[in-house]
């Protein structure tokens, strides 16, 4: 029997063993493991979520690795529930068209492709696309919608099936699913493999300088194991005969990093953009353990204060609902300590999660027309990324004398 969880003790991409304890978050549940009433008998265990600094690269990670088949198998996010993620991804194809220039019916292939709403934009562009995700209800419904996806985890026998099935690809994507990839050299070296001579890996991954000055705690669960800095990748790719070209900073999920990489003796020059990004987190320091303890210290700042302005409404007899249901969410749930009666339910939008239970704490979710039926005093949101589009969503809840409560960058009772 396969166990749910492991622990490593070697830097996933250097293999050192020089790793320091920086950030200690609350254990939770599979962060989105919603669960149907029925299910609600079944224990949900809680799993460690420490954040460790590899003092040789400077790489920020989680160290314990939940069984990616308890995770991802029955997975249920989709790209298009994620808020302007489908247009940005549209954009960004265009910005990937115009600085890479593939040849018409060349080989695009995308890994943790999920429904196949990136790969869509370069098959309307005349490309050959290929998808590959272990989510199997999602993979099956992504073909079923004319996006061709295998139903599998990339590794190096599917990546030589690839190769010999469809041919070398010109591009290879991975987006929001690097930090996921417990062996990130294996992955590598499987896109080296079926990688065309000229050809391209890029990849959208969040940024650890963002997540520390933003305070995008939220983003910090079991399926991202690596916290990615511009340094540590380049050293990275040098370390396997690759180089990084390209890295250009955009907004989704509370910051990221868009990277183009290229085999060692590939053609491309590098952009400036490479060093800027390595000299900006030389001054920010952002590879000291000092920064992820400082870090740790704001956000016990930021829950107390939480804690008492929810624990004040409550003794006066106020409700209090919480806005979202992300995989995010159940970090800031367990990490804020906001069950034992504290929310009365949680409200979202995406029917999906609407009647099931959240994870470990069993706190139910219902639709957004909650706020009209049973008119909460208050609503954290807990989305809080998503807050502006949340409060103007539901103006009409404030002219009912509702109030939102935000808590990221500060405490804000609206």
């Amino acid at each position: 029997m396969t166990k749910p969880i492991t622990r490593r003790n070697t830097c996933r991409l250097c293999e050192s063993k020089n790793l320091e304890l920086g950030l200690k978050l609350a254990p939770t549940p599979i962060g989105d493991a919603y669960i149907p009433r029925e299910g609600l008998t079944k224990p949900q265990n809680c799993y460690p979520v420490e954040l460790f600094l590899c003092k040789n690269c400077g790489l920020s990670q989680l160290l314990d690795i939940l069984n990616p088949e308890d995770v991802y198998c029955d997975y249920i996010y989709k790209t298009s529930d994620s808020l302007g993620l489908v247009t940005h991804f549209k954009n960004s194809v265009n910005t990937i068209l115009q600085k890479i220039r593939p040849d018409k019916n060349s080989l695009v292939v995308d890994i943790g492709s999920n429904d196949g709403s990136f790969l869509k934009f370069f098959k309307e562009r005349s490309m050959r696309v290929l998808g590959v995700d272990p989510a199997r209800e999602i993979a099956n419904e992504a073909t079923r919608n004319g996006i061709e996806t295998l139903p599998t985890f990339f590794d190096g026998e599917l990546a030589s099936k690839i190769k010999k099935d469809y041919g070398t690809a010109q591009i290879i994507t991975i987006n929001n699913a690097m930090a996921n990839i417990d062996d990130v050299g294996s992955l590598v070296e499987g896109v080296k493999s079926i990688l065309g001579n000229d050809g391209v890996f890029i990849f959208e991954t969040g940024y650890f300088v963002d997540l520390i000055q933003k305070l995008v705690f939220d983003n910090i669960y079991h399926e991202h194991l690596c916290y990615f800095t511009v340094n540590t990748l380049k050293h990275f790719f040098d370390s396997i005969e690759m180089e990084l070209v390209d890295v250009e900073r955009i907004q989704t999920k509370g910051g990221s990093i868009r990277c183009i990489v290229q085999l060692s003796q590939g053609s491309r020059t590098v952009s400036p953009s490479v060093n800027e990004l390595i000299k900006l987190e030389e001054d920010l320091k952002i590879h000291e353990i000092s920064k992820i303890k400082e870090f740790g210290e704001k956000l016990n700042d930021i829950k107390k204060e939480l804690l008492k302005t929810l624990n004040d409404l409550k003794e006066k007899g106020k409700t209090i609902a919480g806005y979202g249901a992300s995989v995010g969410v159940t970090t800031v749930l367990y990490n804020f300590e906001l069950g034992e009666g504290l929310l009365d339910y949680i409200v979202d939008d995406n029917p999906i999660r609407q009647n099931l239970f959240s994870p470990g704490l069993h706190i139910p979710v219902l639709s957004s027309d909650s706020l009209y039926e049973k008119n909460p005093d208050y609503v954290v949101i807990l989305a809080w990324q998503y807050s502006k589009p949340i409060i103007a969503k539901h103006e009409e809840y404030l002219k009912k004398g509702g109030h939102f409560i935000n808590f990221l960058p500060k405490i804000e009772v609206i």
